[in-house]
């Protein structure tokens, strides 16, 4: 198994002075404990799960753009972009230019968008779930054509590019992940277009499970084999020492032998990675642990 960390948290002492330093140590850290990836939240306001609207959020690409220059091997992404923020044409050349930037390290992270007050806020069109996931697919096809060097104008319902050209292409192409558990159109999209899939884990290794066995079929419809796809999870995980300690989340953490444990459930349903938001990202002690973490669960 592979972990990730992800950052969706910047409120920190001092902000907004403290948080080019303290981001600085954190992607540095994630990269020295053996992290196989670092993603940021693409959004403009906080989430209302993690904090007010006014709380400090960082804009994706630019702060990806920014770990770039700060790290040589771990991968870099936003977990996800929702397809409202950007258009096709211009998020292919983004994600390439951080895929040149970092020597090959991008991944692109895509879901339907849901938080409708920061789209409310700053004036982005918001349409209806079906209008977006429909510009979701399209975007999906352009990306793909971007990157295959296919300069064909693309005609869509809602995307029109005359000449979708690339240039620079991708050092790597970078992965697409989707993410979001809909059974319907969300799984079927990831088994058509994508490398990976994402899911939550709060709903339990049982749903997951499920969700996986739903993903299976809809591979098994258009001929793909599963097992190219990267099943992961994003959760969430405090380590400390001992575990048992009260974070300021409100979380209790776990010590290194208790997230094996937590960790091995989701392998044990056919998870390969996992990336984690961690309450005490910003302790560089808290890193050692990490580095412990990866090195017990890599042959899960």
């Amino acid at each position: 198994m592979k972990l990730g960390l992800q950052v969706s948290h910047w409120s920190w002492p001092d902000a907004p002075a403290s948080i080019g330093p303290t981001f600085t140590r954190i992607a540095r850290d994630a990269e020295q404990a053996g992290l196989s990836s670092l993603w940021v939240m693409d959004h403009f306001f906080q989430i209302p799960a993690l904090g007010p609207p006014e709380a400090e959020m960082l804009e994706a690409y630019t702060t990806l753009g920014f770990a770039a220059g700060l790290t040589s091997s771990i991968e870099l992404g936003a977990l996800v972009t929702g397809v409202t923020y950007r258009h096709p044409g211009i998020l292919a050349k983004t994600v390439t230019t951080l895929d040149v930037r970092s020597g090959g390290r991008a991944w692109l992270g895509l879901g339907a968008a849901w938080f409708e007050e920061e789209h409310r806020s700053l004036g982005v069109a918001y349409p209806p779930v079906t209008e977006r996931f429909e510009r979701l697919e399209e975007t999906l096809q352009i990306i793909g054509q971007m990157w295959d060097g296919d300069e064909t104008p693309y005609a869509g319902r809602h995307y029109r590019l005359a000449r979708p050209l690339n240039s620079p292409q991708p050092v790597r192409r970078p992965r697409v992940l989707i993410g979001g558990g809909g059974e319907r159109k969300t799984l079927r999209l990831v088994a058509r277009y994508a490398d990976a899939c994402n899911l939550f884990d709060y709903s339990g290794p049982g749903v997951l499970r499920g969700k996986f066995d739903v993903l299976a079929r809809h591979c098994a419809d258009i001929g793909r084999d599963p097992q190219e796809i990267e099943h992961t999870v994003l959760s969430r995980l405090a380590l400390t020492r001992d575990g048992g300690e009260t974070m300021c989340t409100g979380e209790i953490s776990l010590s290194v032998a208790q997230a094996v444990d937590k960790l091995g459930a989701l392998a044990e349903i056919g998870t390969d990675t996992v990336y984690f938001a961690m309450a005490n990202v910003t302790d560089p002690h808290a890193y050692d642990l990490v580095a412990e973490l990866v090195e017990q669960v890599v042959d899960l």
